[in-house]
């Protein structure tokens, strides 16, 4: 009966995803189709809606470690990748940074995850009308989804700018959503946390950290508040996961970081089958040059020191003889390996001491910000910082972020649009960049089926 069930959920969570596929105005279950209040009737069956959102975050949108996720197209649109492919493509315009707003990946990147934000919702939902679970259960399941929904309206406004914050499933409210101003959805997103922090355990439900805990929603928490400029909040919230000496261990090997089974991670993406590791790794790894796709870039390769261990361990050299081509080695299993070595990080132990090293200099503790930042230099093999002042050290904070999260969720891109540095940076080495460009443009045809989200982004 319970594998019956099972069945059935996966039926219903592909049904709701492949309805909402085509635009997130589409996305309203048809009647007669397995009512959530059956999936919600059972623990097994309820969990396996919420694993489903996990397995298509993955596989689609803009977390996915897929070339069409913004781990490579936001790389290649900064300064991190360069493009070797063929030209005319999607990654190819955003390397060239000439997008459009009829390019299919645009229209991938938004629709994908609106229909994840739409599953989230769906799980809230059944879980608040469901009779049968009980309230450990229904806290768990609730507090995966607010994570959920705020993670990918997180990327989404960071990515698109003012953008719909949709809540709920009812598909007469969809249809016609505005887009709300940035403010607003950050609001949303810090008390969908805020919540989620309420009701998550503090520790992991089964093993590899792919359930996401309290301290997942405070991580994402500390973030939101390092964006707005919140400094204490930032601080604060950073240090509440820092203190979990008992969950997360500060590595001592640079080389066992990305590893599944890492301390230092606070929440990954399982690969799809046993054995299997991750996408990033066949995203991003050649064996022979000229690289069919995309490689680190020249800028990128000059910014580490010889003697910084990421770039011996994370980075590697192809070469053909006569020139020399270098790619993200943080995952280096790109094949099945029997059993999985590698998962997809999406939060890990570095952020938060970069987090609270910047929020802690811009408040004046300059001594504790130095301490954080010399966390992340110790173990790439760097002495101590030698900054003094609050402007260094805050200039060497962004630098190791740079440093440490490339090739990561579009870091680079997002730190150089909320420090005001993508002009300064991006406009001498991109010859069709422009300043409009710190937004990607809504998809075309979004804007012809709901002319609530009008006007288009500035500069398409």
């Amino acid at each position: 009966m319970k594998d019956n069930k099972l069945v059935l959920t996966i039926y219903f969570i592909a049904l709701f995803l492949m309805v909402g596929c085509d635009s997130f105005t589409n996305v309203d279950l048809p009647s007669s189709q397995l009512t959530a209040k059956d999936v919600f009737q059972d623990k097994t069956t309820a969990n396996a809606a919420m694993v489903d959102i996990y397995a298509n975050i993955r596989d689609h949108g803009l977390l996915t470690g897929y070339p069409m996720g913004i781990s490579c197209e936001l790389g290649l649109y900064s300064d991190e990748l360069m493009y070797y492919g063929i030209s005319g493509t999607g990654q190819s315009n955003f390397y060239t940074n000439s997008l459009l707003a009829s390019d299919q990946e645009i229209a991938e990147l938004w629709n994908s995850s609106y229909n994840q934000i739409y599953s989230a919702n769906a799980i809230i939902e059944g879980v608040a009308s469901s009779d049968a679970l009980k309230i450990s259960d229904k806290n768990q399941l609730t507090g995966e989804a607010l994570f959920v929904r705020a993670i990918i309206h997180f990327y989404l406004v960071n990515t698109f700018g003012d953008i719909p914050c949709l809540l709920t499933t009812d598909y007469q409210q969809n249809k016609v959503a505005h887009r709300l101003p940035i403010n607003e959805v950050y609001a949303q997103i810090k008390a969908d946390l805020l919540k989620a922090s309420e009701l998550l355990p503090e520790g992991y439900i089964g093993a590899d950290r792919v359930r996401p805990n309290k301290w997942a929603a405070q991580a994402l928490l500390a973030r939101v508040c390092l964006y707005r400029q919140e400094w204490n909040e930032a601080s604060n919230a950073a240090s509440a996961v820092l203190n979990q000496t008992g969950l997360y261990v500060w590595p001592s090997d640079i080389g066992t970081v990305f590893g599944k089974d890492s301390p230092s991670t606070i929440w990954q993406l399982m690969p799809p089958i046993a054995g299997a590791n991750t996408y990033e790794a066949g995203t991003f790894i050649f064996v022979e040059g000229p690289p069919p796709s995309v490689a680190i870039s020249d800028q990128l390769i000059d910014a580490f020191s010889d003697n910084d261990l990421r770039k011996s361990n994370w980075i590697k050299a192809v070469t053909n003889g006569t020139d020399t081509w270098y790619h993200a080695n943080k995952y280096k299993e790109a094949s099945n390996t029997g059993t999985s070595v590698e998962y997809s990080i999406v939060l890990r132990m570095a952020e938060q001491h970069l987090i609270r090293a910047e929020a802690r200099a811009h408040q004046d503790d300059l001594i504790g910000a130095k301490e954080d930042l010399n966390k992340i230099r110790n173990l790439a093999g760097l002495g101590n910082s030698n900054a003094v002042t609050t402007a260094d050290i805050i200039a060497e904070v962004l630098q190791q972020r740079r440093l440490e999260f490339f090739t990561e969720y579009g870091n680079r891109f997002f730190d150089l649009k909320r420090t005001g540095e993508l002009d300064a940076v991006l406009a001498p080495i991109k010859p069709q960049w422009k300043s409009t460009d710190r937004l990607l443009p809504l998809p075309e045809s979004e804007l012809l089926l709901n002319p609530n989200l009008e006007p288009q982004n500035a500069g398409y």
